[in-house]
């Protein structure tokens, strides 16, 4: 997405002619507000209703960070001389915020990770031989060996084979296609449960979320209403919530992506799916999806605010 097109993105979403948007988007970048602008300037937008002049000036914000952070990541991974051109065209086909961090995840920088240092122990090529899956003779153990090396404290076969581990974890976490699939299993899949501990029943606090006492419910169905009460009972230390996912139908995809015939590190692989899940992408797709849950309540509870409101004034 070029900064040239925000105009005619938005016309499209709107179903509006683009010199409307035109003129409304230099009206706001002038300073005007929407009400003065959907009240005086209605023969310099062609009419436009105070709604989609709000949704304009909302996503034309959003659409020009977004643009801003393309031209951010392709600076930052240029700087780290890996942008090729396919990556390039990657990035500025992206119209999603999350698909374009799910992009430049494998290049953020970040804190050492148990994969990197790994690879500082010069494990990566023991990684990328296990991944190519083509060994079917012999056992891991013994390829592992040929890794050990004291000196970078690779003591056994067994160090070897639990760093090259890790860094394939790392790498099937950072895959931004299987990370999008999982995501689309846990918003149309996964339930949302909370849980009144004992201790706060009895509790002024606690008694206003009784009703939560043993609750779930599937994310895809979740109230807006009902999101920002568990939200509140959270807050308060009054309920404790998760995501609970089908663990079985996660794991399936992971190892759909990542096994490839019937080498010898097969068993390997599957348990490295399972700790790449456990413990680096969950976590991250669970802060993501409540993330996303609170941030659809809050707009539809500000929008039903100011249709109320609007109806009283």
């Amino acid at each position: 997405m070029l900064i040239e097109n925000i105009n005619s993105v938005i016309a499209g979403e709107l179903k509006v002619r683009r010199a409307q948007v035109d003129a409304a988007v230099q009206l706001l970048d002038d300073g005007n507000t929407v009400p003065f602008i959907a009240r005086y300037r209605k023969e310099a937008t062609g009419e436009l209703e105070d709604e989609q002049l709000r949704t304009i000036e909302e996503r034309l914000a959003y659409l020009r960070n977004f643009v801003k952070r393309q031209e951010e990541i392709i600076a930052k991974i240029h700087e780290q001389g890996k942008l090729t051109d396919e990556l390039k065209a990657a990035i500025e086909k992206t119209s999603k915020l999350q698909e374009l961090e799910d992009i430049y995840l494998p290049y953020k920088q970040k804190k050492r990770t148990r994969a990197q240092k790994a690879k500082e122990k010069g494990l990566e090529p023991l990684a990328s031989r296990i991944l190519l899956q083509q060994d079917t003779k012999g056992t891991p153990e013994a390829i592992a060996a040929e890794f050990i090396n004291p000196e970078l404290e690779v003591n056994s076969a067994g160090d070897a084979l639990a760093g090259a581990m890790d860094i394939i974890a790392e790498m099937i976490s950072e895959n931004p296609q299987l990370r999008q699939k999982l995501r689309d299993t846990m918003q149309s899949s996964s339930l949302l449960s909370a849980s009144l501990p004992e201790d706060k029943e009895n509790t002024e606090e606690g008694r206003v979320f009784l009703m939560y006492k043993e609750y779930q419910e599937p994310v895809r169905t979740l109230p807006p209403h009902r999101i920002l009460a568990i939200n509140r009972g959270e807050r308060l230390d009054c309920l404790k919530v998760k995501i609970e996912t089908d663990e079985e139908k996660i794991l399936r995809l992971i190892e759909k992506e990542c096994l490839r015939g019937n080498s010898i590190f097969k068993e390997l692989i599957k348990e490295t799916c399972a700790d790449s899940w456990k413990r680096l992408i969950e976590p991250s797709l669970e802060r993501e999806l409540r993330s996303g849950l609170t941030e659809a309540a809050e707009k539809q509870a500000i929008s039903i605010f100011g249709t109320n409101l609007k109806q009283l004034l």
